[in-house]
């Protein structure tokens, strides 16, 4: 009997153990046993960031309202792909004709591209087997914390430089003008960095939403297929001074069991998870959830926001190629917009000086 019964515990043992064991057999591992998070995927996702109004504190969506949303997306992006109609009028005086349709969790705004340019996925994501509601988990409603007083003063100087196209020199009266010297324009503009998609967190956009890992024993390598971003993120190594500033930060990351950690600091002012940007800290946390996907995870010490913001969403693999991104200081119009702001302070000036 006693031989019977531990023949039994043995075999319980065994099988917990295999069970165990399988978790992990199905994961990629480098020669030292870490996972391997090297390869190519793509983030781009119909849920959006921030979650709808309607859902609530509810972080996960029914199959039946993932269909409808992603029926919503197809329809309208299937009306996006036709033609342009070669006959259409001229849009009106300082702005575009073009309505971009009510997107899920955003206003409709007006925009240049139709969905040719576009990849911003056709499904919404699932995280253990259940749909979400948004990327966005912490707080809880998944929206953004309330602004500090040092929020409400960024968010306040990037409205003075936020202004409807009226097609005059609107900005007559200030001292520096928002088209007065070339190092004025937005980074993006510059093709100096892409905003929310070089540096942490990372997070879907539009389009070009491609990601190529590339790990080594001692770096983690992101390329960004927006713009010309590579980011590195060093492993087990200091942190560089606190006065040396970096637009992507400084990214170091260190292993916990099988997720990799990586604290990212040393934000240049005018980075893009907010404008304040020093004091900024974000902490990720890479791990697989299978051979083909990604789990991805972020939190965000802002000191523009009352509370640290938290989200998660999967990378999921691709066959497809990252192909570089040729990016042209706007659109090659660069030096159109600064001659055509110089065009409307000569009319404006005329303007005044009539009688």
């Amino acid at each position: 009997m006693h031989h019977r019964i531990t023949t039994c515990v043995l075999f319980v043992l065994l099988s917990l153990a295999s069970i165990q064991g399988a978790s992990g057999q199905d994961i990629p591992r480098r020669p030292d046993g870490k996972p391997d998070l090297s390869g190519t995927y793509d983030v781009g996702t119909l849920t959006p960031l921030l979650r709808p109004e309607r859902y609530g504190n509810r972080v996960e969506m029914t199959a039946e309202e993932a269909e409808a949303l992603e029926s919503y997306w197809a329809t309208n992006m299937a009306k996006d792909y036709e033609p342009s109609n070669p006959d259409r009028t001229a849009p009106p005086e300082g702005g575009v004709a073009v309505q971009i349709p009510e997107a899920e969790g955003a206003a409709g705004k007006t925009g240049g591209y139709n969905h040719f340019y576009l990849d911003n996925g056709t499904t919404a994501f699932k995280l253990d087997g259940k749909y979400r509601t948004s990327i966005l988990t912490d707080p809880p409603n998944g929206h953004m914390p309330p602004l500090t007083e040092l929020g409400r003063q960024r968010a306040q100087y990037a409205a003075l430089n936020r202004h409807e196209n009226t097609g005059t020199a609107w900005w007559m009266d200030r001292e520096v003008g928002p088209y007065d010297d070339v190092e004025l324009r937005p980074l993006a503009e510059r093709c100096i960095l892409a905003r929310g998609a070089a540096g942490a967190p990372v997070l879907p956009s539009g389009y070009n939403n491609i990601k190529r890992v590339v790990q080594t024993d001692d770096y983690v390598m992101i390329t960004i297929e927006w713009m010309h971003d590579v980011r590195i993120i060093r492993l087990n190594d200091e942190r560089l001074p606190e006065d040396l500033l970096q637009w992507s930060g400084d990214s170091i990351g260190s292993w916990d069991g099988d997720t990799l950690v990586v604290e990212t600091t040393n934000y240049r002012e005018g980075n893009g998870v907010s404008r304040a940007a020093l004091g900024l800290r974000v902490i990720e946390r890479f791990s697989r959830i299978d051979a083909d996907t990604l789990r991805y995870q972020f939190t965000v010490h802002d000191p523009a926001f009352q509370q640290p913001y938290s989200g998660e969403y999967p990378w999921p693999s691709t066959d497809d190629l990252l192909y570089e991104y040729a990016c042209h200081e706007g659109n090659y119009s660069l030096g159109g917009i600064l001659r055509g702001a110089r065009l409307l302070e000569q009319e404006a000036k005329e303007d005044s000086s009539s009688p």
